[in-house]
């Protein structure tokens, strides 16, 4: 059965692209969020099997909205994005609850083999 996925990221050519990768490899993108808040409103909503969330978002942030989704739904999984190779966000995301961490700009395969590492 195709796990379904919601997508957050601000940047719309983002979630196009993401969505393009996961579509054609047989998941199913069920919704997507251009920042933490509609995250959390559409992760309640649509309860997916997995979130790919990028970090910074304007109005909340990924990581703010990770620790909240995490908080209501502890297994919750969450596959953080971020353009910023930056060590402490990572470690702060994955202290968080993050399954996986994506640097941007990502290649297919890396995205679908975090994807499969978490949701099979």
């Amino acid at each position: 059965m195709a796990k379904n996925i919601l997508i957050v990221d601000d940047a719309a050519f983002m979630r196009m692209m993401i969505k393009d990768i996961l579509s054609k490899n047989g998941y199913n993108v069920v919704g997507e969020a251009e920042n933490g808040l509609k995250a959390i409103e559409k992760y309640n909503e649509l309860q997916p099997d997995l979130v790919l969330m990028d970090i910074t978002m304007p109005e909340m942030d990924g990581i703010a909205a990770l620790k909240q989704i995490k908080a209501a739904n502890g297994g919750a999984l969450v596959i953080m994005c971020s353009a910023m190779g930056q060590q402490a966000m990572v470690i702060e995301s994955i202290q968080a609850g993050a399954k996986d961490f994506i640097v941007k700009p990502f290649q297919a395969e890396r995205v679908l083999e975090a994807v499969k590492k978490v949701v099979g």
